[in-house]
C-alpha cells in the first residue's frame, strides 16, 4: 500500500530558515545541520527498508502560484498568499505493509528538530489503495 507523508510549515518558517523573518529569531547554522542530519538520515532509512518510493521538498510558498476558474476563466495569482497559514512544506511517498506502519514512519518524522516539526505531518492513503486498507 502507498501512502503520502505530508510535512507542513509557513512562509514564517521558510523566512525563519533564511534569516527573512523579522518577528521570530532566525534559525542557527547548528538547528538547520540537526535539522538536515535528521532528514538524511531518515530518508535513507526508509531507502534501505525499501519503502521509499519518492520525496521532495517544496521551496517557499512566495513562489508558488494559484490558478482558479473565475466565471469559466483561469486567473493566476503569484504568491504569497496572506491567508494561507500552512502550506505542504514536503513530502515522502512510502509502499509499506500498512496504515499503522505508514504511521510509524509519520510519527518517526514528526520527532524532527526545529519549528516546522510542529506543524504536523498527515498520512494519507494515495487513490486505489482505499481498498487494501485494514487498519483504520
Amino acid at each position: 500500500m502507498k501512502y503520502m507523508i505530508l510535512a507542513h510549515g509557513s512562509q514564517q518558517d521558510y523566512d525563519s530558515f533564511s534569516g527573512e523573518d523579522d518577528t521570530r529569531p532566525s534559525a542557527s547554522a547548528d538547528e538547520l545541520a540537526a535539522i538536515g542530519e535528521f532528514l538524511t538520515r531518515f530518508t535513507g532509512d526508509l531507502v534501505a527498508s525499501g519503502e521509499l518510493v519518492d520525496t521532495q521538498g517544496l521551496s517557499a510558498p512566495v513562489l508558488a502560484r494559484e490558478v482558479v476558474l473565475r466565471g469559466g476563466v483561469p486567473v493566476v495569482t503569484d504568491g504569497p498568499f496572506a491567508e494561507t497559514e500552512e502550506v505542504v512544506a514536503g513530502y515522502w511517498i512510502v509502499d509499506c505493509a500498512s496504515f499503522d506502519r505508514a504511521t510509524e514512519i509519520a510519527v518517526r518524522l514528526s520527532q524532527a528538530p526545529g519549528r516546522p516539526a510542529d506543524a504536523g505531518v498527515v498520512i494519507r492513503p494515495l487513490m486505489g489503495s482505499e481498498n487494501d486498507i485494514d487498519d483504520i
